[in-house]
């Protein structure tokens, strides 16, 4: 490793040179015990461990599990068992530490709490607490009912193998929507292609039926999903902004907004889309910032990839006892065919050999793909579309060069090594190279360059992970084409920030995006990336065929081990 911290000692030294502990977790545990007056290194051992658990999406460290920790992509530690501390006499020198505040209680000025089992960095517990604390006194407030009309309903017969969404509400919708109204906080769960959208689409006109003076705000984690949302809702008449953006940034604080308990926002119903990449911070905050008598609409699948900042809210939502009376699952599938929504579910059901059955059985429509067939096969479904584009470039058909770069995606659960999305870039590369040589090439502003914007810019109505193509101008030179809504817009690649080249992607910047056909190439056996999570995220993103690229022990491994970010908000959701 080469990010080992050089000035640690002791047990954090030892912890480092195993591969558990960074400079990154060493370094705050040594400020802070020197802060605290704290002497015993089982303690700073733990706060870097803290600190570790932090980085990795854990809001905090379950006793219970303190020995289940990943290395990172590529690798998983292993620390020798004498390096672990007696448990017993560490839990005394954790309860025992200046450092540490012990229990439950109002905020401390101790930069860890052991609170139920669990040892968190303070901040981070007052964020959960505010979520928990929230969340309860919105379940016990009521609202008061309104007479309504209930959207007709659509009856529910099995999808055609290309099922196409409904024009009114299905069951499940309807009852998702009178859930929502008469509730303070409701979430509406659901897989890709299950109706969310649709859902909220009917919640609004129900609203304004009933309701027309309520002031609805529609908002999302993220630039490209904010954008989405107020493109698939533009009947509506709404337009969704970030959470950021609704709550008001504070230029003179990072966690903080203009809108809080003190200046709440205005609106009596909040609907917050693509809930599962929200993080607990910012979940804290919104709650904050809602007046008491407003609704919130959270929407999202708790089955997917979680945020990449810390928390698994939607999920702790989802499946805390004390929620599930505010938890309306969607289940009917109108996007994917039958055999993508039969693997999805067994994937999201841990069911390894049904997800294996269906592999087996599922044709050209899902199917694993393993030895020396396997870069054939995905060679032919990743050049195909890829000199399609090519020769749209070519010829300056904007419209249907963009319309291959969305036919297929090669999504990858690493970005480095043999698995990563740099080698497989670089393979893609060589592929069309020798397929299409009078039309590919490497240069930053080559004709047919497919690129994905890494940093968000809102001033071109662009996003974090959005996709287009360089296509040459004779006027004015290289522009890079996006579909923005329902139009086709270019700008120059000088002016915008962050392009890089997309022939490969990874799942989590894949997320909310759909392709027609989708390969993925699995993370190894032993990975701490081969988790049940991503490869529903991943399956999910086609709506027509799905090749794995793996074995079936890859397979198993991801649908049997689900991601476990240790949160204490389900438990503690009481």
């Amino acid at each position: 490793m080469t990010d080992i911290a050089v000035s640690s000692r002791g047990l954090l030294a030892a912890f480092s040179a195993a591969g558990v502990l960074t400079w990154g977790d060493v370094h705050p545990a040594q400020q802070l015990a020197h802060l605290f007056g704290e002497a015993d290194e089982r303690v700073h051992l733990a706060l870097a461990l803290t600190v570790r658990a932090l980085r990795s999406g854990s809001i905090c460290l379950e006793w219970a599990r303190v020995r289940e920790l990943g290395l990172g992509e590529d690798a998983v530690a292993d620390v020798p068992e004498v390096l672990w501390p007696e448990e017993s006499g560490w839990l005394d020198a954790l309860r025992a530490s200046p450092a540490v505040t012990v229990g439950d209680g109002a905020p401390g000025q101790r930069p860890l709490r052991f609170a139920d089992d669990a040892l968190y960095l303070e901040r981070h517990f007052g964020d959960q607490e505010a979520v928990r604390l929230g969340l309860l006194a919105r379940l016990a407030a009521a609202v008061e009912p309104v007479p309504i009309e209930p959207v007709p309903v659509e009856p529910a017969p099995a999808p055609p193998a290309e099922a196409v969404p409904a024009s009114g509400a299905t069951d499940e919708q309807q009852a998702a929507i009178l859930l929502a109204l008469g509730q303070r906080v409701s979430v509406i769960a659901g897989g890709p292609g299950t109706g969310k959208t649709h859902t909220i689409r009917l919640l609004i006109e129900q609203l304004r039926a009933t309701e027309p003076d309520a002031l609805v705000a529609l908002a999302a984690p993220t630039g490209k999903a904010a954008a989405r949302m107020t493109a698939s809702l533009r009947s509506v008449g709404l337009t969704a902004a970030t959470l950021h953006t609704l709550l008001g940034w504070r230029p003179d604080s990072r966690n903080r907004f203009v809108h809080d308990a003190t200046n709440p926002l205005p609106h009596d119903v909040v609907v917050v889309d693509e809930m599962s990449m929200v993080s607990m911070l910012l979940m804290s905050r919104l709650l904050a910032a809602l007046k008491p008598t407003a609704r919130l609409v959270l929407v999202g699948d708790p089955d997917q990839l979680a945020s990449v900042d810390a928390g698994s809210v939607l999920a702790d939502i989802a499946r805390a006892p004390a929620t599930q009376g505010v938890v309306a699952r969607l289940e009917r599938n109108h996007r994917f065919n039958r055999t993508i929504a039969a693997l999805a579910r067994a994937i999201r059901d841990g069911e390894p050999d049904a997800a294996l059955a269906v592999l087996g059985a599922g044709g050209e429509e899902v199917s694993l793909a393993d030895g020396p067939s396997a870069a054939s096969r995905l060679r032919q479904r990743v050049v195909e579309p890829g000199v399609r584009l090519l020769e749209a470039a070519a010829s300056g058909s904007v419209g249907s060069a963009l319309a291959a770069l969305d036919e297929h995606r090669l999504l990858c659960g690493h970005r480095r090594g043999p698995f990563g999305v740099q080698h497989w870039t670089r393979q893609v590369v060589a592929w069309l190279s020798e397929a299409a040589p009078e039309l590919a090439s490497e240069g930053e502003f080559a004709t047919g360059r497919p690129v994905m914007v890494t940093a968000n810019a809102p001033e071109f109505g662009l996003y974090n992970g959005d996709t287009g193509v360089l296509i040459a101008d004779s006027a004015t030179g290289p522009r890079a084409w996006f579909r923005q809504g329902d139009d086709l817009r270019s700008h120059s690649p000088f002016v915008v920030d962050g392009l890089t080249t997309v022939h490969a992607m990874t799942v989590h910047k894949a997320q909310g995006s759909q392709f027609a056909h989708v390969s993925v190439v699995l993370p190894p056996v032993g990975s701490p990336l081969l988790t049940r999570e991503l490869l529903y995220t991943a399956v999910t993103r086609a709506e027509s065929s799905v090749l794995l690229v793996g074995s079936a022990d890859a397979v198993r491994e991801a649908v049997t081990h689900p991601v476990r970010r240790m949160s204490g908000l389900a438990r503690r959701l009481t």
